[in-house]
C-alpha cells in the first residue's frame, strides 16, 4: 500500500527575519533603560553637552590624569555587557546569561569600537553552547558534585569563548562595522539617505524592522554618536511623523470605524509610541505605503540637511522619547522633522483617500487580523482598534482578541514550583479529555513569563503582576488551582478557537479584579503605550519551568518517576497524623521533613512562610502545597515532597485544610509526583481513600496508582 507524503508547509523569508528580528528586540529592549541613562549622561556632561563636567563627561584631566568618566565606559563595557547577558539568558536562562557576557568580553577587549554586534552574537551563542555542554552529563553527575562540576565547567567554557571572541569574532565585527559605516557615510555624502525610507517603512509594517533597527541602526547610531556627539541613525525608524500623518488622514478623510478609531489610534501612536498601531489602516489601504514613505524621507531628508540627530536611541518611538534623547544643538532640525515628516505623510495619504474609492466598514478588523498573522501573535493594542466601534467599552477595557487557535497556555505563580504544576496538570487533563492533546499546558514564575502565550492563568493575587509580562494573552484569575470554575471556560475557549474554519476568538472579559474572573487584556489609549513597553522588556520563559506529560512508571507507588530518576517522595516523608494545629507550624513541621531528607536547608524553610505570606498555596479539595519563593531556588539541594495529613483539619487562611505537601524542586523532577497528587485530589472517591489510609504504604499506593 503506497504511502502519501505530505509536504510540510515551508516558512517563508519573511517570517525568517520577524523571527531574527524579534530575537535581537528581545536583546536590545529589555536594556533600552540603560541606553537611556546613558544618552542622558552624554547630553548632559559631556564637553558641548548642557552641564559639562570633565569628571563625568570624560574630557580633560584631573590632577594630571585624564578623566575616564562614565559615558566611555559605559558604552565601551556596561551597555554591550547587559546585552549579551539578556541574550545568552534567553536561551539558557542565567547560566546561558553569564557564560555570554564572559566571552563578550573577550570581543570587547580584542576591538577598538562598541561591540554591540559582538554581544548580540557571543550573548546567544554563550548560552546555547553552554545548554549543549551541560545536556552532555545531564542526570549523570554524582549527588555532592553538581556546584562543583558546574561552577568549573561554566567557568572554563567561559574563558574558551573569551579568547574565541578576542582573536576571531573580535575581528570580524569590527570589519562588518566598518564597512557598513562607510556605506551610510557613503549615503550621507551623496544625499542617499531618505531612499532608505524605501525599504524601512513598509518593513515596518511587515515587522521587519527589528532585524533593521536593532541589528544595524542602533549599533552603528551607536558608534557614530560617541565619535561625533549624535547620530542620524536613531530616527530612521523610529520618527513618529510618517504613521502620525496616516492616522490624521483617516481622522478626516476615513469612514465607519477606521475613522471612529483613528484619534485613540494616534494618541497611542505618538505620546505612547506604539507604532504597531497604524500597521492595520496601511494593510487595509495597501497604497498608503507611499504616504509612510514619502513621510519617512521627508523626516530624513531634514535632518540630513540640519545636520540634527539624537544621542542615543528613542524606544519606544514615543515623541517624548525622541525629545529626551535628542542632541542639545538639534532640538529645530528634530521636531522640524517629526512636524514635516508628518505634513508630507498626511498629504500623500489624503490624496489617496480622497482619489480612490474604498469603503473602510468592517475592514479594520480583518486588516488587524492580517497585522497579527504577520506578527505571529496577538498585539497588545489591537483591542482598540477592533474595539473602537463599539464606543467607550474599548477604551476602558476592551477584550483580549485570539488571532488564531489557543496552543499555548501557561499557569504563572510566584515560583513556577509547587501551585502553578498543580494547576497545570490539573488543565491538561481537562483538554485532553475534550480531544485537544496538542494544546500545551505550562507551569512558569512570574519572572520568567514571555509575551508568546496564548492564555494565562494566575492565583488572583498575581494577576496584576503577570499583565505586564503578557498583555497580548488572554487572562485568567483563580483563587483555587484545583478545582476552579474557570478551567471549564477555558476548556470551551479551547474548544472554539481550535474548531475548524474558526477566526479570530475574544476571551472573556469579566474584569481584571474580579476574585475568579477572566481578565482582559484589552489596553486603554493610555494603557496601551506602557502594555506594549512592559511586554517588549520582558524575556524567557525557561524550559526548565514548563512541566511534562510523562507520569510515574507504574508501580512505583510514584516515587520513582522514569527509571534511574531520585527518589522524590519518600516513606519517611509522609506523616498520617500531623502535629499542627495552625498554618504556620505546618509550614514548619513540612518543611523540616524536607530539610531531614537533605532536600533543603533552613534557610527554605523561612522562604515557605514568605511565600505563604505573598500568595496563599491553599488548592482546593482540603490541599495546601508550600512552597518557597523564586528567590530560595538556591536553598534547594535537590528534588523532595513531603506529605502530612492533618484529620481533624486546621485552618488555612479561612479555609480548612487536611493534607499538606511540601514541595522543593529542581528542574522537573517533582513534576511527576506533582502530577500523581494532583489527579488524586481532583476526585472525590481518592480524596476520600486517602482521608481513611490507615498506612503510609497506601498513600504512596494511591500516589502511584492514578498513573497506572
Amino acid at each position: 500500500m503506497a504511502t502519501e507524503t505530505v509536504a510540510k508547509p515551508r516558512t517563508s523569508a519573511r517570517v525568517h527575519v520577524q523571527k531574527f528580528g524579534t530575537f535581537l528586540s528581545g536583546m536590545i529592549m529589555p536594556n533600552i533603560g540603560a541606553f537611556i541613562a546613558w544618552g542622558l549622561i552624554t547630553a548632559l556632561f559631556i564637553e558641548k553637552g548642557w552641564l559639562p563636567v570633565p569628571q563625568l563627561g570624560g574630557f580633560g584631566e584631573t590632577d594630571g590624569v585624564a578623566n575616564t568618566g562614565l559615558v566611555g565606559p559605559m558604552i565601551t563595557y556596561l551597555l554591550p555587557l547587559l546585552i549579551a547577558y539578556t541574550g545568552g539568558r534567553m536561551v539558557y536562562d542565567v547560566r546561558g546569561g553569564v557564560v555570554g557576557a564572559i566571552g563578550t568580553m573577550g570581543v570587547i577587549v580584542g576591538a577598538g569600537i562598541p561591540m554591540f554586534i559582538g554581544a548580540m552574537i557571543m550573548g546567544p551563542l554563550g548560552g546555547w553552547t553552554m545548554k549543549k555542554i551541560d545536556s552532555i552529563w545531564d542526570g549523570k553527575i554524582r549527588p555532592g558534585f553538581e556546584m562543583l562540576i558546574n561552577n568549573f565547567s561554566a567557568g572554563i567554557w567561559g574563558a574558551l569563548l573569551a579568547l574565541l571572541g578576542f582573536y576571531g569574532i573580535a575581528p570580524v565585527v569590527t570589519a562588518f562595522s566598518e564597512g557598513a559605516g562607510r556605506v551610510v557615510q557613503f549615503l550621507v555624502d551623496n544625499g542617499l539617505l531618505p531612499l532608505t525610507s524605501i525599504f524601512i517603512e513598509p518593513a515596518k509594517v511587515l515587522f521587519l524592522n527589528n532585524a533593521i533597527n536593532h541589528g544595524v541602526l542602533t549599533p552603528l547610531g551607536v558608534q557614530q554618536s560617541l565619535e561625533q556627539g549624535k547620530s542620524i541613525l536613531f530616527l530612521l525608524e523610529a520618527n513618529p511623523g510618517p504613521g502620525l500623518g496616516i492616522l490624521l488622514a483617516y481622522m478626516f478623510f476615513g469612514r465607519g470605524a477606521a475613522k471612529a478609531s483613528a484619534p485613540g489610534a494616534a494618541i497611542i501612536h505618538f505620546l505612547g509610541g506604539i507604532h504597531e498601531i497604524y500597521f492595520p489602516y496601511v494593510l487595509m489601504r495597501p497604497l498608503l505605503i507611499l504616504a509612510a514613505i514619502a513621510g519617512g524621507m521627508t523626516g530624513i531628508a531634514t535632518l540630513a540637511i540640519t545636520g540634527s540627530g539624537l544621542v542615543a536611541p528613542a524606544a519606544p518611538g514615543s515623541i517624548f522619547a525622541v525629545l529626551a534623547q535628542t542632541s542639545r544643538d538639534s532640538y529645530l532640525g528634530v521636531i522640524l522633522a517629526v512636524l514635516l515628516a508628518t505634513a508630507a505623510s498626511f498629504l500623500v495619504a489624503s490624496i489617496i483617500m480622497k482619489t480612490t474609492k474604498h469603503s473602510d466598514e468592517g475592514d479594520l478588523s480583518a486588516a488587524t487580523s492580517r497585522m497579527e498573522q504577520m506578527k505571529g501573535k496577538k498585539s497588545s493594542v489591537s483591542s482598540t482598534l477592533t474595539g473602537a466601534g463599539a464606543g467607550a467599552g474599548a477604551a476602558a477595557g476592551g477584550v483580549a482578541v485570539l488571532a488564531g487557535p489557543v496552543r499555548n497556555i501557561v499557569f504563572a505563580c510566584d515560583a513556577g514550583m509547587g501551585s502553578s504544576a498543580m494547576g497545570a496538570s490539573v488543565l491538561r487533563n481537562k483538554i485532553k479529555a475534550a480531544g485537544f492533546p496538542d494544546v500545551k499546558v505550562t507551569n512558569a514564575a512570574i519572572a520568567n513569563l514571555r509575551d508568546d502565550y496564548d492564555v494565562v492563568i494566575t492565583h488572583q493575587d498575581l494577576t496584576e503582576r503577570a499583565k505586564p509580562a503578557t498583555s497580548s494573552a488572554v487572562h485568567y484569575s483563580v483563587d483555587n488551582f484545583m478545582s476552579s470554575p474557570r478551567y471549564d471556560e477555558i476548556v470551551d475557549l479551547v474548544r472554539e478557537s481550535n474548531t475548524e474554519g474558526a477566526v479570530a476568538t475574544e476571551g472573556p472579559d469579566a474584569g481584571a479584579g474580579t476574585p475568579g474572573g477572566a481578565s482582559a487584556a484589552g489596553p486603554g489609549t493610555a494603557a496601551a503605550a506602557g502594555a506594549s513597553a512592559g511586554a517588549a522588556a520582558t524575556y524567557g520563559a525557561h524550559a526548565a519551568d514548563a512541566p511534562t506529560d510523562a507520569a510515574p512508571a507504574a508501580g512505583t507507588a510514584g516515587t520513582q518517576g522514569t527509571a534511574g530518576a531520585p527518589e522524590i517522595l519518600a516513606r519517611e516523608s509522609v506523616v498520617l497524623d500531623g502535629s499542627a494545629t495552625t498554618r504556620d507550624a505546618a509550614i514548619d513541621e513540612a518543611g523540616r521533613l524536607l530539610l531531614a531528607r537533605g532536600a533543603v536547608d533552613e534557610g527554605y524553610i523561612a522562604a515557605m512562610h514568605e511565600r505563604e505570606e505573598s500568595v496563599s498555596t491553599y488548592m482546593g479539595s482540603f490541599l495546601a502545597i508550600p512552597h518557597g519563593t523564586n528567590a530560595a531556588k538556591d536553598h534547594i539541594r535537590k528534588s523532595a515532597v513531603s506529605v502530612i495529613r492533618y484529620p481533624q483539619g486546621i485552618d488555612w487562611n479561612g479555609k480548612q485544610v487536611k493534607f499538606v505537601v511540601g514541595v522543593a524542586g529542581v528542574n522537573n523532577e517533582h513534576l511527576h509526583i506533582l502530577s500523581s497528587i494532583a489527579k488524586v485530589f481532583t476526585s472525590k472517591e481518592q480524596v476520600a481513600r486517602l482521608e481513611a489510609a490507615t498506612s503510609v504504604d497506601e498513600v504512596l499506593e494511591l500516589f502511584g496508582k492514578v498513573n497506572s
